[in-house]
């Protein structure tokens, strides 16, 4: 009878543990991590606030592109509205752009469960 190497005959031996093969998987994800961070930082996002008065478009990277207000909306004795309406969008921009990067993050790692992805 021959008795093989590396343990019940499981590529790696000690009960099937690779550690090699585990890097390459590690690898793997970091490359697949940072191609899906690149792509959706390229992605653009247009929200808006009051109706369509106020629109912004951010990056996934969170980078603002645009800011438009619509003139009817511009009223000196009223600037205030206008100050909040912008507000409002940029955190509503901010708020999309990081929850497509979640999204695109969980589906990538399948819910491994590792913290901050």
């Amino acid at each position: 009878m021959s008795k093989r190497r590396g343990g019940h005959g499981i590529p790696g031996g000690r009960g099937g543990f690779d550690p090699n093969s585990l890097m390459r998987q590690v690898q793997k994800m970091q490359e697949d991590m940072t191609k899906v961070q690149d792509e959706v930082a390229k992605e653009e996002i247009t929200v808006s606030s009051g109706g369509g008065m106020v629109e912004v478009t951010i990056t996934g990277g969170l980078e603002i592109q645009a800011i438009a207000i619509k003139p009817e909306v511009v009223d000196p004795d009223d600037v205030e509205m206008l100050q909040d309406l912008v507000l409002a969008a940029v955190n509503e921009a901010i708020e999309k752009a990081q929850e497509l990067m979640s999204s695109q993050m969980s589906s990538l790692t399948g819910g491994l469960g590792i913290p901050g992805l």
